[in-house]
């Protein structure tokens, strides 16, 4: 099984950026973490990571065609206005789950509202880092 974890804008400077929030765990440490989780399921998960909303599309459509059976995604900022990252998910008709590490519900209003989240199965906000491996245990039932 292959899953795809991408991740937005500024999920790069984890470790970095707002260590209240987010943790001081960096974008290295996550890669690693969501390796060995995927070693540990027997599954292959290829992390991607790009600021650019355009970068991002492409690779969706990308999934289309090269084996991904599913889509785990942190769309970071773009979670709250991208209408074109929606479509692109929507687009693409595989399991694709939503993670975010803080609460996105407890911060401010404008994060309250997700416009991919609809087009995706599920969503885990509010776990850490934790959220990634929880996404692709949850992955496996959902490809099945």
């Amino acid at each position: 099984m292959k899953v795809l974890v991408m991740n937005g804008p500024n999920l790069n400077f984890l470790g970095i950026r707002e260590k209240g929030i987010y943790g001081e765990d960096n974008y290295e440490s996550l890669c690693k973490r969501i390796q060995a989780k995927a070693d540990a399921l027997g599954i292959e998960a290829e992390v991607y990571q790009n600021n650019s909303e355009g970068a991002l599309i492409d690779r969706i459509q990308a999934a289309y065609a090269d084996g991904t059976q599913g889509i785990i995604i942190n769309p970071g900022a773009y979670t709250h206005y991208s209408y074109a990252l929606r479509d692109a998910l929507a687009s693409v008709q595989m399991p694709k789950i939503e993670v975010h590490i803080s609460n996105v519900h407890q911060r401010e209003e404008f994060r309250h509202v997700s416009v991919t989240a609809p087009v995706c199965n599920g969503q885990i906000v509010g776990m850490g880092l934790m959220g990634y491996e929880l996404a692709l245990e949850a992955m496996i039932e959902l490809v099945k």
